[in-house]
């Protein structure tokens, strides 16, 4: 049986089990109703970088291998924890002065999405495919920096007994992002022309820009304990001299200090974890880079792929965060991780089913069906499971690390996805990613195993804690 006091942080990871409740306490709390507009904010340019800008390129005639490769231009969403620390230590210039540090900095990245979604609206890939890579790369660099900054604000504005509910916040305002990214980019691309969706995209950062500049600022968090404590991890066995602190820079001293705190805590199984991570979301970003061009090679129109694949696709993705929170309050977090990555990958063999089949819409619609639930249930599972990873004192950065850990193999990888599926075609492709789940599998296994048992540096409360995963929902 669990106690209440650690079934409280059970039910905290709970993304809520109905959408008019969530929405009541949207209207109730502010912070929620700024997380949804932020969550808007970070997933509008996801797609327009992604799929929605694969379909695009294949409609104008790219090579399914120029496509992949392209792919290469976002991963500084994968690689966004190079520069997390210098965004969560330092102020941003003139700006900051003005509204502070994490509000500047936020201002910042989505001016220069605006820059670059513009930018994209002006290139024509076909004629000057050079510019358009160019304006790509711009908008992917700063929409990540932005997602490094909503992260931090999100997991310090509220407090922890509060966390669930923000995440299913977060997740729903990405979500409608990513709908307007997808399904609405597609329909003006239809009935006007790619121009006019890129520049409508810009237009409609403007809601995170008033967001960022309403939203509370988040409460200060103490280091300065901490920080001395974790020096020590990195110091020869002498005393440090009177300058050795001074002597480091305050660059290195950012990285330092969250890298450490992260290898304090978990110990030698941090191992395992950043493996699962890292294979977790793998079958989707190989997948996802083709989907679009699939649709488009089998002849679906883009009004088709918007009403099935991005509407219904949206409707379908939004019941997953909340079927995935009560699993994850009913059976624990280790055994819904485990359900969600085996069936994110295995949802791949639909794919598979739908390039055999041909330009047929009930196939369409049964692939993006289990695709959409089991990618959402899978994503909310995963952000559950990295959050409860970080410390609040260093929430931005060791988030960034684990958001980049779990993107970077599958954005290598995918730029190499066209190529596969002009070697071996559609059907093996997707069948081939489904496989991964079984690695995925294995790794979840062992770090629930080693769930509750003590790892180096951990105190009584943090391994009670951490027994929740395997404890989550037995009475």
């Amino acid at each position: 049986m669990v106690c209440p006091a650690r079934r409280s942080i059970i039910v905290d990871m709970i993304p809520g089990q109905k959408l008019l409740t969530l929405l009541r306490d949207i209207a109730a709390d502010k912070r929620l109703a700024f997380m949804l507009l932020l969550g808007f904010s970070s997933g509008l340019p996801f797609l327009l970088v992604f799929s929605t800008q694969s379909a695009r390129l294949r409609e104008v005639g790219i090579t399914r291998t120029d496509i992949g490769l392209m792919f290469y231009a976002t991963l500084f969403y994968s690689i966004k924890f190079l520069w997390a620390p210098l965004l969560e230590r330092f102020d941003p210039p003139v700006l900051g002065r003005m509204v502070g540090r994490w509000r500047g900095w936020l201002l910042i990245t989505q001016m220069g999405i605006i820059l670059g979604l513009f930018g994209l609206a002006s290139s024509n890939p076909a004629s000057s495919l050079g510019m358009t890579i160019f304006w790509t790369t711009v908008t992917a660099f700063f929409a990540a920096s932005q997602d490094v900054v909503i992260d931090g604000w999100r997991i310090n504005v509220i407090p922890r007994d509060r966390q669930g509910i923000m995440l299913a916040v977060s997740q729903l305002g990405y979500r409608i992002g990513i709908l307007c990214a997808g399904a609405g980019a597609l329909y003006l691309a239809e009935y006007l022309d790619w121009q006019a969706a890129y520049a409508t995209m810009a237009a409609l950062m403007l809601i995170g820009i008033m967001a960022a500049l309403f939203a509370p600022d988040p409460p200060a968090v103490e280091k300065e304990t901490l920080t001395d404590k974790l020096i020590s991890v990195f110091e020869d066995d002498k005393a440090p001299g009177p300058q050795s602190t001074s002597n480091r820079p305050d660059w290195l001293t950012a990285y330092k200090e969250a890298l450490s705190d992260l290898f304090l805590r978990r110990g030698w199984i941090l191992v395992p974890i950043m493996l699962l991570i890292a294979l977790y979301r793998l079958p989707d970003f190989l997948a996802g880079v083709m989907s679009n061009p699939l649709y488009i090679d089998l002849g679906f129109s883009k009004a088709e792929i918007a009403n099935i694949s991005k509407i219904y696709g949206f409707a379908i993705g939004l019941t997953a965060p909340f079927v995935g929170g009560f699993c994850i309050w009913r059976f624990g977090l280790m055994p819904s991780l485990l359900f969600g990555g085996i069936a994110a990958a295995t949802s791949h063999l639909s794919m598979a089913l739908l390039a055999a089949k041909g330009a047929d819409s009930s196939y369409l619609a049964l692939a993006v069906s289990v695709e959409s639930f089991a990618g959402g249930f899978a994503g909310t599972a995963l952000m559950a499971y990295m959050s409860s990873l970080t410390s609040p004192a260093y929430a931005a950065s060791q988030y960034a690390l684990l958001s980049s850990l779990y993107a970077l193999p599958g954005k290598l990888l995918a730029g190499m996805s066209g190529k596969m599926v002009d070697l071996f075609g559609y059907s093996v492709f997707f069948s081939a990613t489904s496989t991964i789940g079984l690695p995925v599998a294995i790794l979840c296994l062992i770090v629930w195993r080693s769930a509750d048992k003590e790892a180096p540096g951990h105190s009584k409360e943090e391994q009670e804690q951490a027994s929740l995963a395997g404890e989550g929902g037995r009475r």
